[in-house]
């Protein structure tokens, strides 16, 4: 007898899967996140041998070929840099990012550029029409013959597909909208993006495809469906930045191949995204020059150096509760800031309104730019300026301490780079690098002694 189609329930925040409901996820401890799905009595995800190998037998290390694992280059500089020096065939890439913020434009000027090369690729899109797709072509440039254009949503037609066309490289775009026939749920939803993914992968690997596939993300900003799909493929790429503003930032959120940190910066324009080559300077344009409040830090992003201004704007509150926001950064980490500044040196500002952001959109989470908020936020309440020419960078404690912080050289050749000349940073740190000519080099020990150098 044929088993017919069961019930089952899928958590919405891991995958975990169950028989019947539960209140709370087993895998992820999550609350109500378990939704009902119907799957079919046949086992979608026993394709047997789907990836095309011959064969299944192992091999010593010594007997794996490295030599056919040669990187393709995408002739995008950023996009190489955030995914470890380019393309490794037979890869699966996730891109994930908000709606209209350039994932299809920015994949379609991969496949652009590696036309152009001779590459042969397969862009398959379920959301829009080849007519759309030409449109948006159109404005970035001229495409060689060898870029292939597909629209479909069923699985088994992409999978018939590749196999026929066999490109160096694939785009999905998008997952949420590929079916698979053997599964009853709707597009989109845990079961069918879990198998469509699990069919990708499979020819990716076994067929030496690169495949690129697109993710729609949730309103917390994470890619749709359960948090498997990051698990099974290779690279996850995070688009972010206001999709209003020009400028878009891809992040390397998980790289098997590379790096896990890096950045790429672009700049989007009419004819589509461009490259941006020094995003220090970027992210600096537009600073003002002679007003209190504002400070260059440096963070670091991968092994990529970035200078941003940190703005502060404290003024006394006419409200009971004094408020407090922080754009960029943590909130609670401004809160313990400024708890050492009334601490540490008896600047009252608990009467204060206390606001602070990081100019240019940028979201930093690391704790070395800690003395450049203490010391915009002092230079703010004291209505002192400091120098436009002096760049601030550090971690601060609880007792006040500034502690070190990792790769300074690289931060201050950064700084020299673009004209600063006084660097304040870790004492600890000062005997690790060798000031570039031009660049004064002033260590601190405290909190208290960044803040008497203004």
């Amino acid at each position: 007898m044929a088993k017919g189609k069961t019930t089952v329930f899928f958590c919405q925040n891991c995958g975990y899967e169950s028989s019947k409901w539960l209140g709370q996820c087993p895998g992820c401890r999550e609350w109500n996140t378990m939704v009902e799905e119907k799957v079919s009595g046949k086992n979608g995800g026993a394709r047997g041998n789907a990836t095309g190998r011959k064969d299944a037998e192992p091999v010593s290390l010594g007997e794996v070929d490295l030599s056919e694992k040669a990187r393709m280059t995408t002739h995008m500089a950023e996009l190489d840099r955030v995914l470890g020096g380019g393309i490794v065939p037979g890869s699966l890439t996730l891109v994930g990012g908000d709606p209209g913020i350039g994932k299809s434009t920015l994949l379609l000027q991969v496949c652009r550029h590696m036309a152009a090369d001779g590459h042969k690729l397969l862009y398959i899109s379920g959301e829009e029409s080849l007519q759309q797709i030409k449109l948006r072509a159109n404005r970035i440039g001229d495409f060689s013959e060898n870029l292939l254009l597909l629209c479909e949503t069923s699985l088994e037609t992409v999978e018939q597909t590749i196999r026929k066309q066999m490109p160096a490289v694939a785009v999905i775009d998008s997952i949420q909208t590929m079916y698979h026939e053997e599964i009853s749920s709707a597009p989109g939803s845990i079961s069918q993006v879990r198998e469509s993914t699990n069919v990708l992968m499979q020819l990716a690997k076994g067929l030496g495809v690169s495949i690129f596939i697109v993710g729609h993300v949730t309103k917390e900003g994470t890619v749709a469906g359960p948090r498997v799909l990051e698990h099974m493929v290779d690279t996850v790429l995070y688009f972010e930045g206001d999709r209003h503003a020009s400028y878009r930032i891809l992040r390397g959120v998980k790289n098997r191949f590379g790096s896990t940190n890096e950045i790429g910066v672009f700049e989007m324009k009419e004819e589509g995204l461009s490259e941006v080559k020094n995003a220090s300077e970027f992210m600096l344009s537009g600073k003002p020059e002679g007003a209190s409040g504002s400070v260059v830090s440096c963070s670091m992003e991968g092994t990529r150096p970035i200078l941003l201004e940190i703005q502060a704007l404290v003024c006394h509150s006419n409200f009971g509760i004094p408020r407090r926001q922080a754009i960029g950064m943590d909130f609670n980490r401004l809160n313990l800031l400024m708890a050492v500044l009334e601490k540490r040196l008896n600047l009252q500002m608990s009467d204060c309104d206390a606001y602070v952001n990081l100019a240019g959109g940028m979201r930093i989470v690391e704790p070395a730019i800690d003395l450049g908020v203490a010391m915009a936020v002092a230079s703010s309440f004291k209505n002192r300026v400091i120098d436009d020419k002096t760049i601030v960078f550090g971690e601060i404690g609880l007792s006040g301490e500034v502690r070190g912080v990792s790769m300074a050289a690289q931060r201050v050749a950064e700084a020299a780079k673009l004209g600063f000349t006084t660097c304040i940073l870790p004492k600890v740190n000062v005997g690790q690098i060798k000031p570039p000519a031009g660049m004064q080099v002033i260590g601190v020990g405290t909190v208290r002694d960044a803040i008497d150098l203004i």
